[in-house]
């Protein structure tokens, strides 16, 4: 569907203190368990956050900002491989 990402991973976070946790624990993770490291952009106070792997794509949200950018929606033809609530 897209040349820039294989994979889209969406996670909403109810607080910045959650959000910048979330974070950091992806980080963490990848790097111990993939020898991968992540690029982070945006921030907890601006409502997201995003970590670029390359094939995967990370985006943490606050709740409203999840809803006003909808990428379930624009990312639609995408095959969900997994959905957590």
């Amino acid at each position: 569907m897209t040349s820039f990402t294989d994979y889209f991973v969406l996670c909403t976070g109810t607080s910045n203190r959650m959000l910048d946790a979330l974070a950091d624990g992806v980080l963490e993770k990848v790097q111990q368990q993939h020898r991968k490291k992540g690029r982070r952009e945006g921030e907890a106070d601006a409502g997201w956050i995003v970590l670029d792997y390359g094939d995967v794509v990370v985006h943490l949200f606050e709740p409203d900002l999840r809803a006003y950018y909808r990428l379930e929606e624009l990312w639609k033809e995408g095959k969900i491989l997994l959905k957590v609530q």
